[in-house]
């Protein structure tokens, strides 16, 4: 090959990948900004269908997904719809980047205002960087949240006491942190649970400011039972009402906006939902499935809500009340 054909081949190789840059970066800016999408417009339409439901009687039936991790912008939209809130107003903890979130389809679908916390800088910056931030009101706050911080975080975004929506998901201390908090009094509150704790035992893992998921023990081992959450949800005035599909999700309504939505309160194990997606492998790399998943944690430590002791699990305690209440699909 010649020289002059050499330097003509490196030179449209780099042409070639230069503009492949320019495409790919014009696709990451479209799916930053894809609150401008047909992906909102679709959610729209499943919001008016949902709406026109009748009878509804499981947060399942009103499921579907435009930001959320699975089909929670459904029930979130349904709710908000349904309930008189006056306060437009929403607070979510450990949103990462905020592309993936229980609250982004409020903010770009019904301009309500909210309050974003993760602890991550790399990714509060990311929030800040965006079109959206600036299109919308809402603030980003970088800290990595506590029993002792989070009403001075809150009290910072100077919201009114009583707030839409508050979504808890902090892989770790939420039932503390949903505990802790004094600042607001949300009509909404939706708190992920761990699934691997079971129905009937009221633990979540002991609190330490500085916990973080997957380093001290296993990355499945981390939040409070969905039994510890009711508890401290009716103490706090709040009915249970149900768990999103993919068993991750549990939904608060303040007692005193119940009467605007057909729906009863639920015990733990009428709600409950066992987790479909698996986070937890085994040492060839497959993931661990149904009861396999919850012995992995057996004999690990929990703080007991009720009783207010330091227990070890019993994963098969846990898994014969699953089976015989028939909650788990794979033995």
């Amino acid at each position: 090959m010649k020289l002059i054909d050499l330097i003509n081949k490196i030179k449209n190789t780099i042409l070639f990948n230069s503009q492949n840059h320019k495409e790919l970066a014009y696709i990451k800016n479209n799916y930053k900004n894809e609150y401008k999408s047909s992906k909102v417009n679709l959610g729209q339409i499943q919001s008016q269908i949902n709406l026109e439901k009748h009878d509804v009687s499981v947060l399942s039936d009103l499921e579907f997904q435009v930001f959320s991790q699975f089909g929670d912008d459904g029930i979130i939209n349904w709710l908000t719809n349904k309930l008189p809130i006056k306060n437009r107003t929403f607070i979510e903890f450990g949103v990462e980047d905020y592309q993936e979130a229980n609250t982004r389809f409020l903010l770009v679908n019904d301009y309500w205002s909210g309050l974003v916390i993760d602890g991550s800088k790399k990714n509060i910056d990311s929030i800040l960087k965006e079109q959206l931030y600036n299109f919308f009101d809402l603030d980003a706050i970088c800290n990595f949240i506590t029993t002792e911080n989070i009403n001075q975080i809150i009290r910072s975004a100077k919201f009114s006491e009583e707030i839409g929506l508050l979504s808890i998901d902090v892989d770790g201390n939420d039932y503390w942190i949903w505990k802790a908090i004094n600042s607001v009094k949300p009509i909404i509150v939706i708190s992920e649970y761990n699934c691997l704790f079971g129905y009937e035992k009221p633990y979540t893992v002991e609190y330490d400011a500085s916990f973080v998921r997957g380093t001290k023990y296993k990355f499945n081992y981390y939040g409070a039972s969905l039994k510890s959450l009711c508890d401290l949800g009716s103490e706090r005035g709040y009915g249970f009402i149900g768990c999103n599909s993919a068993g991750n999700n549990a939904y608060f309504i303040r007692k005193d906006y119940l009467q605007f939505i057909d729906l009863p309160i639920l015990s733990a194990v009428e709600g409950y939902r066992f987790a479909s997606f698996s986070e937890v492998w085994k040492s060839n790399g497959e993931a661990m499935r149904g009861a396999e998943k919850v012995k992995s944690l057996n004999g690990l430590p929990v703080y007991n809500t009720k009783n207010g002791q330091v227990e070890n699990i019993s994963s098969d305690e846990i898994v014969k009340s699953l089976i015989e209440a028939n909650k788990l699909n794979r033995l």
